[in-house]
């Protein structure tokens, strides 16, 4: 098994758990950016290739290119909601490279799809947040052992003024909480 180090170690079963979550967490809000961009195939090219990695395949420039092309179409979209939607697909794919480095800002690359789904979520419910915090909760309940403990290497999630930013700053606190 190949572990990539850093500040610590992170095995490919690691990281392939950590882009099962944000590629779950993408795959629920891809519709909503087809819907505003029918045409753009780069979010769901990014889900595809973080699957192809959850599913066993090594990591390649596949994941750092569609990553990269998510993230171009989410800065292209006409709605917030179909920017997090586009986000959370480069998210997804960008997992695979999550690097082993103690900095607050990676937290990102393991919760920032799950957030970003459950602010899709509550502005398609009328920018409801109860709505956001369900979301976050179902996030909290998919969340493996593994993905938790990989969670912990980290400092605590960056703290923002966004929505995303507090949605993830609670997923956050509320994976490390859990036993």
């Amino acid at each position: 098994m190949t572990t990539v180090s850093g500040d610590f170690s992170l095995t490919m079963d690691e990281l392939r758990v950590v882009a099962r979550y944000a590629a779950e967490s993408a795959q629920g809000v891809l519709p909503v950016f087809e819907a505003a961009a029918p045409g753009d195939p780069r979010p769901r090219a990014a889900i595809a290739a973080a699957w192809e990695f959850v599913d066993g395949a090594r990591r390649t420039t596949l994941q750092r290119v569609t990553a990269l092309d998510a993230h171009r179409a989410a800065r292209e979209a006409a709605t917030e909601a179909a920017r997090l939607a586009a986000r959370a697909a480069g998210d997804a794919a960008a997992a695979a490279y999550l690097h082993p480095i103690a900095k607050a800002t990676q937290v990102g690359h393991i919760l920032r799809a799950a957030a970003c789904a459950a602010r899709v979520a509550e502005l398609n419910a009328g920018g409801d947040p109860a709505v956001g915090s369900r979301m976050i909760e179902q996030a909290r309940e998919r969340a493996t052992p593994v993905l938790i403990s990989v969670l912990r290497r980290y400092p605590l999630a960056p703290t923002g003024k966004s929505r995303v930013a507090q949605l993830m700053t609670s997923l956050d606190a509320s994976l490390r909480a859990s036993s």
